[in-house]
């Protein structure tokens, strides 16, 4: 939103509060980011400054004067441990457990919103980040050119100078890098190995949500899937698979594999159970007196475990593997009711 730009409220959008009606409007721009447009009074509606909760009634022009501006935060160093599988003069490698977050959201307005992150601990760990001769992704978000969702686990690459930052963006924009991620999805996947190509867009009505029923502002995505392991317990079927992208949009396996009614296991945003009960069967329906187990995971179960690129300063081949975490391990031996804690996975080894 660097240029002023207009439109007119089509007469549909009568009743509409303004700040929903621009947020559903403007892609990427969040509600908060909107009312602060407002603020700052540079929304005009037929030349008037107005108030995020007006209401719409048709037919109005909208001008956009300027583009949002927070108050300044800035990321801070905390020793938070990290497990470093790759490391050298430009970039770094981290396994990033789930429940980090990679940094602070665009949205955040406190310190405490912009702390536990990835990038606090790289703050600590990487002195090339914490002296700020990193420019590469601002100051909330140094040194990082992709992210990973708060709950999932994996490798991810942090840059530790400008050039690598460059470099590895360019990589990423040209499809240079691979990344493989372990899922695990409820039901039985129907195809040994497919490819999904449905664009992803926000889910206009809930905004934390992505979706591929949307055509306005969607963006193309590529996952190509392969089933690892079929399982039949008695919790139901549920399919391991291993899950390839060419583009990184957000959520994109999770939405993918939603859309095709597979669901990725513990990710209720997008339709899986929070809590998994044992199936029904005659014998069980005829036990009263016994309740149905139940399994919650607590996090999605999906896990970034491959990267391949080519290093974008040495031009070294770098084939990096992270295991399932053992969190994630030990809910597949309770999902299928194995007691032996030292009996690895296929998707382990």
């Amino acid at each position: 939103m660097s240029e002023a730009r207009s439109f007119s409220v089509p007469r549909e959008a009568a009743g509409q509060r303004l700040d929903q009606f621009l947020t559903a409007r403007l892609e990427g721009v969040s509600r908060s980011r909107i009312q602060l447009l407002l603020e700052q009074g540079d929304v005009l509606l037929d030349g008037a400054r107005p108030k995020a909760s007006y209401k719409l009634r048709g037919g109005e022009t909208i001008v956009i004067t300027g583009e949002p501006r927070p108050a300044p935060l800035k990321a801070v160093a905390e020793d938070i441990p990290l497990n470093v599988v790759y490391e050298d003069n430009d970039l770094a490698v981290i396994d990033k457990p789930a429940g980090m977050m990679v940094h602070a959201g665009s949205g955040a307005t406190d310190d405490a919103r912009s702390r536990g992150t990835l990038v606090n601990a790289l703050l600590h760990r990487f002195r090339s980040l914490s002296t700020g001769s990193v420019s590469g992704g601002g100051e909330l978000r140094p040194g990082i050119v992709h992210r990973l969702d708060k709950e999932t686990s994996g490798l991810i690459i942090v840059a530790k100078n400008d050039r690598a930052h460059a470099a590895l963006a360019r990589m990423f924009s040209g499809r240079e890098i691979h990344k493989t991620y372990i899922a695990l999805v409820h039901g039985a996947v129907e195809r040994q190995k497919g490819t999904i190509k449905a664009a992803i867009g926000r889910d206009p009505v809930r905004r934390t949500r992505m979706t591929t029923r949307v055509q306005e502002n969607a963006r193309s995505a590529v996952s190509h899937y392969e089933v690892v392991r079929r399982l039949e317990t008695r919790f139901g079927r549920f399919t391991l698979v291993r899950v390839r992208i060419e583009t990184g949009r957000t959520h994109q396996i999770r939405v993918h594999m939603a859309s095709i009614g597979h669901p990725v296991v513990g990710d209720t945003l997008y339709g899986a159970a929070g809590e998994i009960a044992e199936v029904s069967t005659p014998l069980r329906t005829k036990s009263k007196t016994k309740e149905k187990e139940k399994l919650r995971l607590g996090r999605n179960f999906l896990h970034a475990a491959e990267l391949e690129f080519t290093h974008p300063v040495t031009a070294k081949a770098l084939a990096l593997k992270s295991p399932l975490p053992e969190g994630l391990e030990e809910f597949l031996r309770q999902l299928e009711g194995l007691q032996d804690a030292d009996s690895p996975h296929p998707a382990s080894k």
